[in-house]
């Protein structure tokens, strides 16, 4: 079996993260595999280091037809059996060939970037009802789910991020945009005193969330770390995971919390809401509303029990489900259905 895989997703994301284990994990088995990636020297260099030596192409915008002419000849060279192509701009310019055309969606795009696809692959099955609702065909609409690495890490110490011993401490993270809603998270904290929150991600939303976090009063307790690449160590860190979204497809912070056995508290959007199970799982809460997330934080950071059983919960769920060995064996099953 030869897969070729392409993506031009951004410099950060979830779903570039999880395109990165994925294809490390991949190059594990017996699969023989190729990868094209948009050129980002950070992601190249941790596909190297996870074994998976990557064809980097510029994927610029329209009149970019150089990584159109390159693509083909990668194509054409290898003869994959699989092309796996992520999101809209690299499945747009993945060429017609002797091969079976996948794309993995993470979001409801648009399906004209699509149309040229024989399987489309959703991250939840929400989305592949959404596929399906817009006239895609329910045979050829697959759900798999990401995988997150259960990772042995060392909780960063608390005074190197100026966070007093013995606090409350919150952590959060993704990029900072206005479907994250981590302005309602800072309102949020604003009404519990003593909890401390480190907030981890970049975005356009930084000065204005910077901002607001000075005009609640409560800089002197939210750390803004930037980008980090030390999920596991952060979560080993926490009392609690907070997910505040407006708007999210999927939640692999939530599941990167369950794999650290941290609880959560959620904003009962589309991913959370279907991934967590109120009151077993996690605690989920109306979006943007504030003063519910408060009382959700209050809750949980109040009542040990509770706390305890919400993560032991997660904790069982992400091992049932989201681990590296099953999404694997999910991919691989994937992989040869559609070519048999």
């Amino acid at each position: 079996m030869k897969v070729l895989q392409a993506m031009a997703g951004a410099e950060f994301g979830g779903a570039e993260a999880f395109f990165v284990r994925l294809a490390i994990a991949l190059g594990r088995t017996d699969i023989e595999q190729r990868v094209v990636i948009r050129a980002n020297p950070a992601r190249a260099q941790m596909l190297r280091d996870g074994g998976v030596e990557p064809i980097e192409l510029p994927f610029g915008g329209r009149f970019d037809f150089a990584t159109g002419r390159a693509l083909k000849r990668e194509i054409a060279s290898f003869k994959p059996d699989v092309v796996l192509s992520w999101m809209n701009r690299a499945t747009a310019m993945c060429p017609p060939g002797d091969y079976v055309h996948a794309a993995r969606l993470g979001g409801y795009y648009d399906l004209k970037y699509y149309r040229n696809c024989k399987h489309l692959v959703g991250n939840t099955r929400d989305i592949v009802d959404y596929l399906v609702e817009h006239g895609w065909d329910k045979e050829r609409a697959h759900y798999l789910p990401n995988f997150v690495l259960e990772q042995e890490a060392e909780p960063i110490p608390r005074e190197s991020l100026y966070t007093p011993k013995g606090v409350p401490l919150i952590v959060a993270l993704g990029r900072l945009h206005e479907n994250k809603a981590f302005d309602v998270l800072l309102r949020a904290i604003a009404r519990v005193p003593d909890v401390y929150l480190w907030l981890a991600g970049d975005g356009p939303l930084k000065d204005e969330l910077q901002k607001l976090a000075e005009v609640l009063g409560i800089k002197p307790r939210v750390r803004f770390l930037g980008w980090r690449d030390d999920t596991a160590a952060l979560l080993r860190s926490a009392d609690l995971f907070v997910c505040p979204s407006r708007h999210e497809p999927l939640v692999n912070v939530v599941i990167d919390a369950w794999a650290q056995g941290l609880p959560v508290v959620a904003a009962d959007s589309m991913g959370p809401g279907m991934l967590i199970e109120d009151m077993e799982t996690g605690v989920l809460v109306p979006t943007d509303d504030d003063v519910m997330l408060s009382r959700a934080i209050r809750t949980v950071l109040g009542d040990e029990n509770l706390s305890q059983r919400i993560a032991r919960k997660g904790y069982e769920a992400y091992r049932a489900k989201f681990t590296e060995e099953e999404v694997v064996k999910q991919y691989l099953s994937f992989f040869e259905d559609i070519t048999g």
